[in-house]
């Protein structure tokens, strides 16, 4: 593959993911960073929340809330898809002719359902293709959250 990108082997494109591209940890550092100290003085007292549970709110987003995706044969335990002796033979769910029916993709398929005309456009154009087309729509702006349909 050509490009350096950032994919689920389910079909979802990671880049479109705020935890996947990184921008919640970003911009919780960024945060974190604007509310320094600046604001630990008048914050007690207001706002119904103290300053200490603020700043570890923020330091899980920074520390924690980034999404290695799953490229490398690496994620979530709970993930089907990882479990499937197919996944090792192909870079993506979406290059195996099983995926519209294939009970793993159906957690993506559910609260996805764009990965089905994922599916159809990486048989059109093919994945690199698939990837390319993906990877603008992420540098315009669309975002998982936008086009999920849950």
């Amino acid at each position: 593959m050509e490009g350096d990108y950032k994919f689920g082997r389910c079909g979802v494109f990671c880049e479109m993911c705020h935890a996947g591209n990184g921008r919640v940890a970003e911009l919780a550092r960024e945060l974190k960073r604007l509310t320094s100290d600046f604001f630990e003085d008048f914050s007690e007292g207001h706002g119904g929340f103290g300053w200490a549970d603020y700043r570890k709110g923020l330091d899980f987003f920074v520390e924690s809330y980034g999404c290695p995706t799953c490229t490398k044969l690496e994620g979530e335990p709970w993930c089907e898809v990882l479990k499937c002796e197919k996944v090792r033979e192909r870079v993506s769910c979406l290059l195996c002719e099983e995926f519209p029916e294939c009970p793993r993709t159906e957690y993506q398929r559910d609260r996805y359902p764009f990965v089905l005309e994922h599916y159809e456009r990486v048989k059109e154009i093919g994945f690199e293709g698939h990837l390319k087309e993906e990877r603008e729509k992420a540098e315009e702006g669309t975002l998982l959250i936008d086009i999920r349909e849950y």
